[in-house]
């Protein structure tokens, strides 16, 4: 046998039908080492059907009350959809961020994932470090470290699942970051950042802290699309473009910022909706819970912002003036009116009826009033916002993609 003895080629034989058994019985992740088993068929399927691949980005959110860990995943199209929510086995501590080491409290905030965080020889089956503490964390004087989303459904301020959980899970950061993400983005929060939801926190040490949240949260469901993070003053601000250059700085006071457009009219419409929810459902609470809580009894719904100090909704940039329509052209006047056509797509200018041009050579011109009517029945354009990015509580990478573009309506003309 030129050297292998028979006990070695029964050996092989042996293995051989071990393999074969295991993939008959539908154990063949167990020939793959944990970290490297593969994206189960089930979730292959479903990505499929909703447009994306194994390798596109992905960003997850949880929320300590309902147990839950989402899965968001970037479809072709662009923007991000959810693919599957896992519950948590165990989250230590209680609603609130964490502070300290050793205070056992499961943090709450914007987190960055990279390929060196993953951990496939975890003692918890397999893990991830979320990145606690962040910019903003260290701005506040936070510490702790070791904060991981693992498997043995076992927790000491880290977000625990079980072992076939966390298996899926790791693949799907795994191959994300393989397939080009730099970083993956981690958004915990102590609820859905409702407005029905922060009602019921009107009095509790961290409503303003949640507030905070709520904005990053509410760009992402405006958006589909991870926000762009970066803290200065000693807060989070999302979105923003700092102008000429200047730099975020956690402790320093936020430079002079710009943001989309686009998303500030989004993002003022569902203020002021959420505003309005938030009123009504904070009555609501105080009729139900008042008499036992004289604090919550004494605050006044319409008082209570939704947004958190400092971080006032800019306004829109001021629109480029727009030049005086000439004077009307009068039948006396008029030497001739010809027909036009809008330049703006899918706007038709009604024809005007035509007169001979004049014998001296003048050209003929349009009747204004028209040309004003077809600008003002001009249909919503649409024009790119300004890309978000994932680099949760640091600033933000130069490399910024592509956001989806967000309905802007076509400036009026005066």
């Amino acid at each position: 046998m030129h050297g292998f003895g028979r006990p070695y080629v029964s050996g092989i034989i042996l293995a051989l039908a071990g393999m074969a058994l295991a993939a008959c019985q539908g154990g063949i992740d167990e020939l793959f080492p944990k970290a490297e088993r593969p994206i189960p068929p089930h979730l292959i399927q479903k990505m499929k059907a909703l447009g994306m691949t194994p390798s596109s980005p992905i960003l997850m959110r949880i929320y300590k009350t309902e147990n839950k860990l989402e899965v968001w995943k970037k479809k072709t199209a662009g923007r991000y959809a959810l693919l599957e929510t896992y519950e948590i086995c165990k989250w230590s501590g209680k609603l609130g961020p964490k502070f300290k080491e050793g205070d056992r409290q499961a943090p709450e905030g914007f987190y960055n994932v990279g390929v060196h965080q993953l951990n496939p020889k975890s003692d918890y089956h397999l893990s991830f470090n979320i990145g606690y503490p962040n910019t903003f964390d260290r701005a506040h004087g936070r510490t702790g470290s070791h904060l991981m989303v693992h498997g043995a459904c076992s927790s000491a301020g880290c977000y625990s699942m079980n072992d076939e959980q966390v298996e899926e899970i790791y693949s799907l950061a795994r191959d994300a970051l393989k397939g080009g993400q730099k970083y993956f983005q981690v958004q915990a929060y102590p609820f859905r950042m409702t407005a029905k939801n922060l009602a019921q926190q009107v009095t509790n040490p961290h409503f303003e802290f949640w507030k905070s949240l709520k904005e990053g949260y509410d760009h992402f469901e405006i958006t589909n699309f991870p926000p762009k993070v970066d803290v200065c003053d000693k807060r989070y601000v999302f979105n923003r473009e700092a102008v000429e250059d200047a730099e975020f700085s956690s402790s320093k006071a936020c430079p002079e910022v710009t943001m989309p457009a686009s998303l500030i009219s989004a993002y003022k419409k569902k203020l002021a909706e959420e505003q309005a929810e938030f009123a009504k459902a904070l009555r609501r609470y105080q009729l139900r819970r008042g008499s036992k809580d004289p604090e919550l009894a004494a605050v006044n719904p319409d008082q209570v912002s939704i947004v958190a100090a400092g971080s006032e909704v800019l306004p829109p940039p001021t629109p480029e003036p727009v030049p005086e329509p000439p004077p009307a052209v009068t039948a006396e006047s008029a030497p001739a009116v010809a027909s036009t056509e809008s330049t703006l797509p899918g706007v038709e200018t009604p024809q005007a009826s035509a007169a001979p041009a004049p014998s001296d050579g003048t050209p003929p011109v349009s009747d204004p009033q028209q040309t004003i009517a077809a600008i003002s029945a001009a249909p919503v354009q649409e024009r790119p916002a300004v890309e978000a990015a994932v680099e949760a509580g640091s600033q933000a990478p130069a490399d910024l993609s592509q956001l989806p573009t967000i309905p802007v309506p076509s400036p009026a003309v005066r």
